[in-house]
């Protein structure tokens, strides 16, 4: 009779369950997303758990209250299990008799959590089932299921020992909801559960998508129907969905600060082949929590899968380092690469600057030239307008002899050319004021040209100097410094055989710079 209206209640949610949204990978994406925002935040939720503990252990320190040890046993639970089973046991030493049993078979619950199968069951086997009070039978049968469900979880890798114990889970749930109230959400679990483990997965899953949406985030029961919609989506081969309730219920066991993180681990070692990093934070998490709780059955767990993890986390990390490596190589080609272009670019405007400066240079040459030139043909169109009122004169006066005399003698000529080796000497050596230390180096030691007193440049000086200025022809040279060809000819050879290097001279001349 009892199956039959299991079957109908759960046949009546079915029917008038909707509908559940096909869950994808936005939805899991969103899921881990929050899981991560919740882990981020575990310390505060770890803080106010230990708190209120606190709180319940300063009320015990004032008295022997066994119920404030079953109340700080309880909150211990899932917590710290060391610290639940050692309340448990000062509750024991408190009670005597039929009081004592609640937290003989609270312990027994929790020793295979420590790795103490056989004196769990020895514990619990040795309470007599009829000498349990009517009003606390629940929570006897709750402390069987759950201990043979851990016992059971514990040799996963021994079928027969593993099926043994879910059986008698099985047996526990029945008797269980025999008792609950049908409408209460313990009877709902419990009997989604009893489907679950009897392999009638439709209808489990719908009892558990009901339940979900009445629990809230941080419940505890909301993280057990969450893992076991995973397990379901698992079996009907839906990875996406599995993981996204896997995430879920880990949220819960954080947000409630369950140390014990089943979800979070097997949710580490599901992310393992697809996000790496999420997998292996994952998994640490749920080690660091399985220790700090005491749960050597957790912990056992992921410590054999850690290692997994970890070696994939280390060749993830070895990859991302030689990438990192290239990247780091390419951007230092790149920086020198960007150095060279800069030192190449301001050496190029070092060079426009300089080319600038030597066309200013250039420039201001240029000026003087024209200034000095225009000063000559000055000075020379006066002294042609002296001399032509003198001979209009001297020819008026019918002194034609005198003037004769006068030009024969070759005063006037010599007197303008000292005019204009003085007027040239200024205007060359405000060009080129090194010239005469230039060309001394070009001459030989024992022949260099050594001015006298008061000269700015001699014969030799002035012909280097109007062959700087390009002017190589000798016979302009002649006509300008009115010597006659021959001997222009005598100097240039004289100052060549003078010369350090006899072939290059006049090329070297010709290379002297103006003025900076």
């Amino acid at each position: 009779m009892r199956k039959v209206l299991l079957s109908l209640a759960a046949l009546l949610a079915g029917i008038i369950a909707m509908p559940a949204a096909e869950i994808g990978a936005r939805d899991l994406d969103e899921a881990l997303e929050a899981l991560d925002r919740s882990l981020r935040r575990s310390g505060s939720y770890i803080a106010a758990r230990q708190n209120y503990i606190d709180s319940l252990v300063r009320a015990a320190d004032g008295g022997c209250r066994p119920d404030l040890m079953l109340r700080i046993a309880d909150a211990y639970t899932s917590f710290n299990a060391d610290s639940a089973i050692t309340y448990l046991g000062r509750g024991i030493e408190m009670t005597e008799g039929v009081d004592e049993l609640p937290f003989r078979w609270r312990r027994a619950a929790l020793l295979p959590l420590a790795g103490f199968m056989e004196n769990a069951e020895r514990e619990y086997n040795s309470i007599p089932a009829d000498s349990v009070p009517a009003d606390s039978r629940l929570s006897y049968l709750e402390a069987g299921r759950q201990m043979h469900s851990y016992i059971a979880s514990f040799y996963h890798n021994y079928p027969e020992v593993r099926e043994r114990h879910t059986d008698s889970v099985r047996v526990y749930q029945l008797r269980m909801l025999d008792l609950l109230p049908p409408k209460s959400i313990d009877y709902r679990y419990n009997q989604a559960e009893y489907y679950f483990t009897n392999g009638r997965r439709a209808m489990a899953k719908v009892l558990f998508e009901n339940l979900l949406d009445s629990l809230s985030p941080n419940n505890n029961l909301r993280a057990r129907a969450a893992h076991h919609l995973s397990a379901i989506e698992r079996q009907e081969g839906d990875i996406t969905a599995s993981r996204y309730y896997l995430a879920l219920s880990a949220r819960a066991d954080v947000e409630a600060a369950t140390r014990e993180m089943l979800s979070l681990q097997e949710l580490g070692m599901e992310l393992s082949d697809t996000d790496l990093d999420r997998a292996y934070n994952y998994m640490y998490a749920a080690l660091q929590n399985a220790v700090e709780c005491g749960a050597m059955l957790r912990t056992v767990d992921t410590s054999q899968a850690l290692p997994v993890i970890e070696r994939a986390h280390s060749e993830s990390l070895q990859r991302r380092r030689a990438t990192t490596n290239a990247v780091i190589w390419v951007l230092s080609l790149l920086m020198l690469g960007l150095v060279a272009t800069l030192l190449f670019l301001r050496y190029e405007m070092l060079k426009m600057r300089r080319l600038q400066q030597s066309l200013r240079q250039a420039n201001h040459a240029k000026e003087i030239y024209i200034s000095q030139f225009l000063q000559l043909c000055s000075i020379y169109m006066d002294k042609l307008n002296q001399f032509s009122k003198i001979v209009t004169r001297k020819l008026a006066a019918g002194q034609a002899d005198e003037l004769y005399r006068m030009t024969k003698s070759g005063k006037f000529v010599d007197e303008q050319s000292r005019e204009f080796y003085e007027v040239f000497d200024n205007a060359f050596l405000h060009i080129y004021p090194n010239f005469v230390s230039e060309v001394n180096s070009l001459l030989r030691p024992d022949a260099r040209i050594e001015l006298k007193e008061g000269e700015l440049l001699n014969t030799d000086l002035r012909i280097l100097a109007f062959m700087r200025l390009g002017i190589e022809e000798s016979s302009r040279i002649a006509q300008v410094l009115n010597y006659s060809l021959n001997t222009i000819y005598a100097y240039r050879n004289r100052l060549k055989a003078r010369a350090i290097s006899r072939d290059t001279f006049e090329d070297d001349i010709a290379r002297i710079e103006s003025m900076e």
